[in-house]
Formats: C-alpha cells, sequence, structure tokens
C-alpha cells in the first residue's frame, strides 16, 4: 500500500471538508436566526399591545435605548467570539507546554496513556472553564438588559441576531480559507517545512478556532438569548408594573455587575501567564 499516495489524498479530501462545513455552517446559524425572528417578533407583538402605532414609534433608531440596544448586541457578540478564542488559546497554550516538560518528542518511543490522559484532561478543563464564564455571563447579561428597559431589550435581541449570523458567517469562510490555504501549501505546491508553509500554519491557528468554535458556538448564543429573553422581559415587565421601575432598575445593576464579573474572568481569568 502506498502510504504517501493515501495521505495525499485525504489532505486533499480534507481541503473539500473544509469548504463543505464554511458552507454549511451558515446555514446553521441562519436557523437560529429564523427561530429568532419569530420570537423577537412575538416579543414586540406583546410589548406593543398588539402592534399599536404610539408604541411602534418606539422600535426607531431616533429612540434612545432602542438604539443603544442595538449597539450593546453587537458588541456581545464580538465579547463572545473573543472570549472563545481567548479559552481556545489557552488550553492549547497549556497543552503544549505539557507536552514539551513530559512527553519525549524526539525517537520512536511513543506517548504513555497517563501522558495522553492528562493533555485531554488539560484542553477539557479549559473548555469548561471558559465555557462556564460566558454561559453566566450571558444568562445574567440577558436577564439585567431587559430589566432596563423593554425596547432596548428589543434592540438588544435584533442586534444579536444580525450580527450573530453575518460574524458567523465571516469567521465560517475565513477558517476554512486559512485552513485550505494551508493545505494548498502542502497538498499543491508540496512546500512543507518551507517559511511559506511556516506562514500558513499560523493562519491556520486563527482559522481553526474560528470556524470550529466561535462560528459554530454563536449558534445556541443567538438561540438561549432570544428564548430567554422572551421569558425575562415578560417578567421585567409584570415586575416593574407591581413593584415599580427603580425595583427594575436595581435588579437590572445586580444582574449586570454579576455578568460584568464574568466578563472579566472570561478575558484576565483565562490569560496565559508564566508564572502560572
Amino acid at each position: 500500500m502506498n502510504f504517501e499516495r493515501a495521505k495525499h489524498l485525504l489532505e486533499e479530501n480534507d481541503g473539500a471538508g473544509n469548504t463543505f462545513k464554511a458552507t454549511a455552517k451558515p446555514v446553521l446559524i441562519g436557523t437560529a436566526v429564523v427561530g429568532a425572528t419569530t420570537m423577537i417578533f412575538s416579543i414586540i407583538v406583546a410589548l406593543t399591545d398588539g402592534l399599536k402605532p404610539e408604541l411602534i414609534g418606539n422600535l426607531s433608531l431616533l429612540h434612545p435605548p432602542f438604539l443603544l440596544g442595538l449597539i450593546t448586541g453587537g458588541s456581545m457578540i464580538y465579547w463572545f467570539c473573543g472570549a472563545s478564542i481567548q479559552a481556545v488559546t489557552t488550553g492549547a497554550y497549556r497543552a503544549v507546554k505539557y507536552i514539551k516538560a513530559n512527553i519525549k518528542l524526539e525517537g520512536a518511543t511513543k506517548a504513555s496513556v497517563e501522558d495522553s490522559k492528562a493533555v485531554v484532561e488539560i484542553c477539557t478543563k479549559y473548555a469548561q472553564k471558559g465555557m462556564l464564564n460566558i454561559f453566566i455571563c450571558v444568562f445574567f447579561a440577558t436577564l439585567a438588559f431587559a430589566f432596563v428597559e423593554p425596547y432596548f431589550f428589543i434592540g438588544y435581541l435584533v442586534s444579536i441576531a444580525l450580527f450573530g449570523l453575518y460574524q458567523a458567517v465571516f469567521m465560517a469562510n475565513a477558517g476554512g480559507a486559512w485552513d485550505n490555504a494551508k493545505k494548498i501549501v502542502e497538498v499543491e505546491l508540496k512546500q512543507k517545512g518551507t517559511e511559506l508553509h511556516a506562514a500558513t500554519v499560523v493562519g491556520d491557528t486563527v482559522g481553526d478556532p474560528f470556524k470550529d468554535t466561535s462560528s459554530v458556538a454563536l449558534n445556541p448564543i443567538i438561540k438561549f438569548t432570544t428564548l430567554f429573553g422572551l421569558l425575562a422581559v415578560e417578567l421585567a415587565v409584570s415586575l416593574t408594573a407591581q413593584r415599580g421601575a427603580s425595583f427594575s432598575h436595581a435588579l437590572a445593576l445586580l444582574f449586570f455587575i454579576i455578568s460584568a464579573v464574568f466578563v472579566y474572568r472570561s478575558f484576565y481569568g483565562m490569560r496565559i501567564e508564566e508564572a502560572a
């Protein structure tokens, strides 16, 4: 059996698979946005008392809370992408550091099962830590913004869906392009081990978390935010009617502080430090 030929064909097929994934993932995100649109519209109908004209005017760029909600939703999408990539980067760094310190890469001796398990454990630990920070932040941010102002929250949800859709399309396609650039250098140009190949490897390390982490994870972020937001805004409106706006704003501040703590943890708690 010609292993070199088989490897060459597998590399070509991997490039085709990257293209398929880059095409299919935006479709997956699109289904989330379709569902989000339906739920957002149901919130609009409820808050405007059946689409009354005098209340529809609040869904305008001239209504400051709505405009601020649009800006806030977009910022949440970019924070999420950065935080998820940070978690992957830190986990990969810790795994590589462990391998260099404990596993002999030179020679024919294979890594032990215990060493392999340790590497998997490191990657799992940082993945879970990163996702826990992100989930708690998204949960409390959704509560906080729902209690701030209903039309602010509608703008927030609209922005989450729109920014999330186009950011996911960009990251899936950009990640696939970076990965396939490496495949072209290896398979078609046959320049593995050159400076050109080293440059494409660097690009691939960015492309992998783009296409395999952040882009696909935007799907549950959009779905959870809109679904949970539908319940949160109903709770916020009812509590405001019963206890007053000051009570709702106090809860919004509390929830926002909790969310901000985990935003801090998602970056500064996941930093790569040599002393750690």
